[in-house]
């Protein structure tokens, strides 16, 4: 069950009906898209920069383009959610993200208006967002059909899509494909397969029969319950850590390591690699240790994978950081997402909150770590995120679950 932390199993149950397996491979391809969107946009993001003529700090600036959007998105993706079901939300949230990512490639290549190119960012992270929120609320749901935990699968999922997207980007700029035509071609991708994955959700329990003051006072109240905000935190710290790689590796391994843009490609997708290996590897292990001792020992991981890769000086040893790092990450959000979820009647409520905290990290990072690299150095300034992940191992024992505390 999702709040024993349990193996990572994608196989439903023999007698599961073909619906819930349809289901399930719906949102797994749905999880995928997601991942397809994010690295697409980040292993060209050299480029970008170049075609607009940026430094490191107005890279950062620009990225808070896509973060006011996100932020935006995230404040009521939950009330969305709760009103029209998550399925449907994550249709439009997709539509709009990957026809922001076309935009963006014309804006950027073809424009050359870093105005313009803000502006479709800001509108990619309305759909983005609210698309990511829906998604969890969605995997909830997910788990709840199955009667087993499969988050860190469906996030498994969703870091293929990265490791697929990062092998593309790597390909597409040795190749040296237009940006407009790479983003173009993917951002229709991804709208193909969510829509169609979409014909197989089921219905989740965020969209009651209740009426809609009665859901927002259990979003609100949701707010005051110290655990789930704590757990929300929690998930920033590391949100940001693998946030960060998302948005700067590529950056930093050209600029810092004085690498081509080809071999910062390559560099995240060792980092998404690992990742995705850990995921859906490490099921037998969240078994055995449960949840709170996983995010512990992920916590180290990210440490170490951060430090060394900021500050070890070696392009070897910075591949070797960058296969850490992702190991570290991989595990918290998802089983973050499962401790939410423990008990079913406030399972979607829990899940926005949590959702929101931690996607804070994705959408504020990015621009502010782009500040303090252009003060310090870009790598200094992924370095200073080890000091989220020792707040994240502090609060780990958040993630243990609810039932205990919630018996009624």
């Amino acid at each position: 069950m999702p709040g024993s932390g349990a193996a990572l199993n994608q196989t439903p149950p023999p007698d599961a009906p073909a619906a819930v397996k349809h289901w399930r491979n719906g949102l797994m391809a749905a999880y995928l898209a997601s991942g397809l969107i994010l690295a697409t946009l980040v292993s060209r993001l050299p480029t970008v920069r170049d075609g607009l003529g940026l430094d490191h700090a107005q890279v950062g600036l620009l990225l808070l383009g896509m973060s006011a959007g996100s932020f935006i998105s995230v404040s009521f993706a939950g009330h969305l959610v709760m009103k029209f079901g998550a399925s449907n939300v994550m249709r439009v949230g997709a539509t709009v993200s990957g026809l922001g990512l076309l935009g963006v490639g014309s804006a950027a290549s073809i424009l050359h208006s870093t105005t313009l190119t803000a502006l479709i960012l800001f509108i990619q992270g309305l759909g983005s967002a609210s698309w990511n929120v829906a998604s969890n609320v969605q995997g909830a749901a997910m788990e709840r059909a199955l009667q087993r935990s499969i988050m860190p699968a469906l996030h498994g999922f969703f870091s293929i899509g990265t490791v697929v997207g990062a092998g593309i980007g790597a390909g597409a700029a040795a190749i040296a494909l237009p940006l407009g035509v790479h983003y173009a071609l993917m951002g229709l991708l991804v709208i193909g397969i969510v829509l169609y994955s979409a014909r197989y959700f089921g219905e989740d329990s965020s969209r009651s029969s209740t009426n809609s003051a009665s859901n927002s006072k259990s979003l609100k109240d949701t707010w005051k319950e110290p655990q789930t905000v704590l757990l929300g935190v929690l998930v920033l710290g590391m949100a940001l850590a693998e946030g960060a790689a998302g948005d700067w590796v590529a950056l930093a391994l050209a600029d810092g390591y004085d690498t081509s843009e080809a071999t910062g490609a390559l560099g995240y997708a060792t980092f998404v690699t690992a990742m995705t290996l850990t995921r859906l590897l490490s099921g037998d292990m969240i078994l055995r240790r449960g949840r709170v001792f996983m995010i512990r020992v992920s916590a180290v991981f990210a440490f170490v994978g951060l430090l060394l890769f900021a500050f070890g000086g070696n392009l070897v040893l910075a591949f070797i950081a960058l296969a850490i790092w992702g190991m570290g990450v991989a595990l918290t959000f998802p089983l973050a997402m499962s401790a939410a979820s423990d008990d079913p009647v406030h399972a979607a409520a829990r899940v926005s909150v949590v959702s929101t905290i931690g996607y804070a990290a994705f959408l504020g990072g990015p621009p502010l770590l782009g500040l303090l690299a252009g003060a310090i150095g870009l790598l200094p300034a992924l370095g200073c995120i080890a000091v989220l992940v020792v707040v994240a191992f502090a609060l780990s024992n958040n993630a243990a679950g609810y039932r205990a505390k919630t018996a009624e």
